[in-house]
This record gives structure tokens, C-alpha cells and sequence, in this order.
């Protein structure tokens, strides 16, 4: 058998040089050879899985584009793929070909030899290709189908209310399973809201990924009431009441990982609409550094939530991550020695070591009268969810002026427009120059799949429409675009990126502010001081080839 190092020379993979350097890191690191060269960065994952294939004799394959057999698929169950980490990709001359990351594990090919009742011949793909290829082809959808189906082949009886099932129904009841696989399989497509809307003949289910609804699934009508129902039931919400909106929350459990759902419910002519936004924890643990910030704005971002004073706001349309980078900024000033209050409303994701508050008019604990009463709790950092009124943002700026940081957002189209916004409600524009320190306006745009994403050279016209800062007479720079592949579902986008338009409130922003200088004139004096526009910060990422010129314009005016 020949050794690694000679197959990876072969196949041109390394260098002697590169060889011999890993050896001598290798005793250092305590790793062996392979895994020495992929944590240099010399070999990559899938180099390295191809070459221990070859070593062993093995067949390797990409599962990213392999064409998959969805006959051979269906011949083992899903659980079984999940609890091995295997997939069935074809069926050749008459036995069961299986894709693993581990052809040693002699009990999971001997199970599904079991199972099938055909012989195994094991392949050999990465780990995380083979949980991809799963979550791709044993999907919940087909059982949810297989369940709206015997729905309508055993209709229920006309005594039967479904709208009345209870806590007491039965973990493997159709409902139930429904309802379970409509929420797995959303957090597996990475959805960030899943929709529920009753029409005049069926039940429609779209799921939002990446900024986009897509219509996953189409069910009976008559199952609506027994599915409205037990969303309410695992929400806490009242399933009586019809007639109102309600709000609730569950959480469930997915891969080991807990993971929260805010449930919010909408009565419509033809019954209650539902719409569950999902709530990855992990989102709330992230660093600021994750979030697509450049360089330049990152550093003046930093400026501004390192100071022990001022107020910072992150502004921008709903669903455009402002939450998500004012938790960012949390995890970066807390420490065990600061004290740091939110007030939110509702409060989306739990963070340790962080004193969270949930507003509840209902009961008079309103935004400005939960930020009066922190004020006197000592708090360093205050997070305040929304500034909506004349009375929350006077109390937040006083805040700020009285030794306090003060994170929170505003609904405005970009950053220079939240200077004139405080004004119209209310505060003293010589407040709002001293208080305001740093206006983040932000937006999402999907970021171009990395495994099928295509150079390409626009024409001059389309970088004038788009208004591409190109030079006429200069080299015409070359693109990426979406072509569309298995791992991103053919759409060409896979996750979505942050554009950022950071402006620091400078002396000159703060006599604009006194003067009632108009959005057009701060925004001016500040491009000129430096910051860049949201549609300029889009260009970056296009020509770092993160996004496409299409999106840019799609989600910046």
C-alpha cells in the first residue's frame, strides 16, 4: 500500500517541501500527517478524505455534485442515515453503493445491508458533505405528504372537533408528527421564519430562507384547525380565541442544539394565519468580527462602543439584522465588571450575565418606564430594544449625556436620516448632536453560493445602470453571478451578508444637527468625512465576489 505522502505528491496535492515541513510540525502538534496539512492550510478537508481513499483503495465522491439516486435513497429509512451519518447514492449492478466519512464502522454497513436486503458497497465522502447530502434528500417533506394524504383518505368524522385536540394527544398522532416535521425541516433549511396560511381550499406553508419566501408544502384543508391548534398548545397560547391576534413562544430541541420560536398568530377570512420566527441561539453568541463588516468601518464602529458614554444607533427596515449586531456588540463590552440592562420587546435571545428585561404595557412597564426604573439600577451599557416614541428617546438621551453607553435601533432608510428622525420626535437638536456618538444603518443581502457561484465580465452599460464605480477607459472588472447547484437548493445564493453605512457624529454632523441641517446635507458632510454609502459598501462585496450586482440593487435604493 502506497503511503499518504506519496499519493498527495502524485496527485500534485503538495510540495517535497511542503511534505517535509508538515513532518517536522507534525510531532509538535501531536496530529497525524493528514491532519497536520489541513490545519497548515496546505490540503483541504476533501483533499484529504480523496487521498486516504485512494490509500485504502476506496472509491471518493462529492456529494455536492453527485448525482444522487433518490430510488436508492428511499431503500433506507432516514433515521437510520441520520443515526450513522450515511447516505444510499446509487444502486450499481445490483447492490446498495453507500456514502460514509467512516468505511471502518462495519456495524453501520451491516445494518443497512439489513435493511435494504441488498449487498453495501461503501464509498467514501467528508463528514460534512454527507450531513449536507442528508438534510437534502431525507426530507420531511415527503412524509409530511404522505400524512396530508392520510388526512384526506381518513377524513375525520363530522363529531370530530380538531380544534379542540389537547395536551393529551399522542406523540405519534399525525398532528403532531406534522407539526414537528414542518419545524425540523425549516431549522434544516436555514429558514428564519416559517408561514402558516389558510386559503379558501388547503393549507399553504412557506418558509423565509435568506431573506426570501419559498412555498414548501400545500396540505388539506381540513387539517387546518388540528395544526393551528397544536402550534397554540406547544406556544401557550389561547386556542379558544380566534377572533384577536395572540403572541406566544415554545422552544424545541433540534440536533442536541435548543433552539426558540416566537409565535405570533393573525386572524384572516379564511381562519388563523401563523407565523413562527425562529430563534438560533447561536445567532445571539456572535462576534462583531462574523458580521461582514469592513475594515474601515469596523474600526470606527469600535471607536464608538468602546467609549464608556454616548449613544449608538443601529438603524434600518425590518428583518435587516439590526438585533443581531447590537447582541454582537453586547457579547464585545461585557464584562464581569460592567453591568448591562436591555429592555426589549419581545425579548428574542438569552444571553448570560445579562440583565434582561421584557416590556409589558399591559401590565405599565412600558419601554420609558422600564428604562426610568434601570437607570436607577446602576447600570454601565443599557440596551434599549426600539426608541418609538418622544418619551423613550428623551430618556435615552439623558441617559447618554449622564455617563451611560446606550445601544439601541430606529426605523430609518440610512444613517444620516436618524439625526433629522430624533429631531421630529421631539428632542433638543443641541441633545441629540451631544448625545448621538455613532448611526449604523444596515441591510441583508444573500451571499453567492461559494461551490457554483461564476466569474463574469459585465458589459460598460450594465455597470452604468447599476452605477458601479467604473472609470470609462479603465479594465472592466470581473464579477461573480449566481448559476444555481445542489448545495444551495439551485438558487445561487447560500447565507445572506450585512452592508453596513457606519457615520460618526462629528463636531461639524453636530452644528448640522443645531442648524436643522436637512438628511442630505449630514449624509454629504459625512461621505466626505469618510463614510461609506450602503450602495457603496455593496460594491466592496461585489468585487470581493461575496454577493452579485443584482442583489445590491435589489435590497439598497
Amino acid at each position: 500500500m502506497k503511503q499518504l505522502g506519496e499519493i498527495l505528491l502524485d496527485e500534485g496535492l503538495v510540495s517535497e517541501a511542503q511534505l517535509l515541513a508538515a513532518i517536522d510540525e507534525q510531532a509538535s502538534m501531536g496530529t497525524s500527517l493528514g491532519r497536520t496539512l489541513v490545519e497548515l492550510g496546505i490540503l483541504s478537508e476533501a483533499q484529504l478524505v480523496r487521498a486516504l481513499a485512494a490509500q485504502v483503495g476506496m472509491e471518493f465522491v462529492d456529494l455536492d455534485e453527485y448525482p444522487v439516486d433518490r430510488t436508492a435513497v428511499a431503500m433506507v429509512p432516514a433515521s437510520v442515515c441520520r443515526r450513522y451519518s450515511v447516505l444510499p447514492v446509487a444502486i450499481r449492478n445490483g447492490a446498495l453503493v453507500l456514502a460514509t466519512a467512516d468505511p471502518a464502522n462495519v456495524v453501520a454497513v451491516d445494518d443497512v445491508r439489513t435493511v435494504a436486503r441488498v449487498p453495501v458497497v461503501p464509498v467514501v465522502a467528508t463528514y460534512d458533505n454527507v450531513l449536507r447530502a442528508i438534510d437534502r434528500f431525507c426530507r420531511a417533506d415527503d412524509e409530511m405528504e404522505d400524512l396530508s394524504s392520510a388526512f384526506v383518505e381518513e377524513a375525520p368524522e363530522p363529531e370530530v372537533d380538531l380544534s379542540r385536540i389537547g395536551d393529551s394527544i399522542d406523540d405519534d398522532a399525525p398532528i403532531v408528527r406534522y407539526v414537528n416535521l414542518l419545524v425540523t425541516q425549516a431549522i434544516t433549511d436555514r429558514a428564519s421564519d416559517i408561514h402558516i396560511e389558510p386559503s379558501e381550499h388547503d393549507l399553504r406553508v412557506r418558509y423565509r430562507i435568506d431573506g426570501v419566501l419559498h412555498e414548501m408544502q400545500r396540505s388539506p384543508k381540513n387539517i387546518q384547525g388540528g395544526v393551528i391548534s397544536r402550534v397554540k398548545i406547544m406556544s401557550d397560547i389561547d386556542i379558544a380565541e380566534k377572533r384577536k391576534p395572540q403572541d406566544g413562544r415554545m422552544s424545541v430541541n433540534h440536533n442536541g442544539r435548543k433552539i426558540d420560536l416566537r409565535v405570533a398568530t393573525l386572524p384572516t377570512v379564511w381562519g388563523e394565519k401563523i407565523v413562527m420566527r425562529i430563534l438560533d441561539n447561536s445567532t445571539a453568541s456572535l462576534d462583531l468580527r462574523d458580521l461582514s463588516f469592513l475594515e474601515h468601518n469596523y474600526e470606527t464602529y469600535r471607536e464608538s462602543y468602546t467609549k464608556p458614554y454616548g449613544m449608538i444607533l443601529v438603524t434600518g427596515p425590518t428583518g435587516s439584522g439590526k438585533s443581531t449586531t447590537l447582541y454582537a456588540t453586547l457579547n464585545a463590552v461585557s464584562k464581569p465588571d460592567i453591568n448591562v440592562i436591555t429592555v426589549e420587546d419581545p425579548v428574542e435571545y438569552r444571553l448570560p450575565g445579562i440583565n434582561q428585561v421584557q416590556v409589558n404595557p399591559k401590565a405599565g412597564l412600558t419601554f420609558a418606564a422600564a428604562l426610568r426604573s434601570i437607570l436607577r439600577s446602576d447600570p454601565d451599557v443599557v440596551l434599549l430594544g426600539e426608541i418609538r416614541d418622544h418619551e423613550t428617546a428623551q430618556i435615552a438621551v439623558e441617559a447618554a449625556l449622564t455617563g451611560h453607553l446606550v445601544l439601541s435601533t430606529l426605523h430609518t432608510n440610512d444613517a444620516p436620516s436618524a439625526v433629522t428622525r430624533l429631531t421630529e420626535m421631539g428632542i433638543e437638536p443641541f441633545l441629540v448632536g451631544s448625545a448621538l456618538d455613532c448611526v449604523v444603518a444596515q441591510r441583508l443581502a444573500r451571499r453567492l453560493c461559494p461551490k457554483c457561484k461564476e466569474p463574469y465580465t459585465p458589459t460598460p452599460g450594465e455597470l452604468e445602470a447599476a452605477r458601479f464605480p467604473w472609470v470609462p477607459g479603465e479594465p472592466i472588472p470581473e464579477l461573480f453571478r449566481p448559476a444555481g447547484c445542489v448545495a444551495c437548493s439551485r438558487t445561487g445564493y447560500k447565507g445572506r451578508l450585512a452592508l453596513h453605512e457606519v457615520m460618526r457624529v462629528t463636531e461639524e454632523i453636530e452644528r448640522h444637527a443645531v442648524a436643522h441641517a436637512s438628511s442630505a446635507e449630514i449624509g454629504a458632510t459625512a461621505v466626505r468625512q469618510g463614510m461609506r454609502t450602503l450602495r457603496d459598501d455593496g460594491w466592496f462585496k461585489v468585487a470581493a465576489g461575496d454577493t452579485s450586482l443584482e442583489e445590491i440593487l435589489r435590497v439598497v435604493a
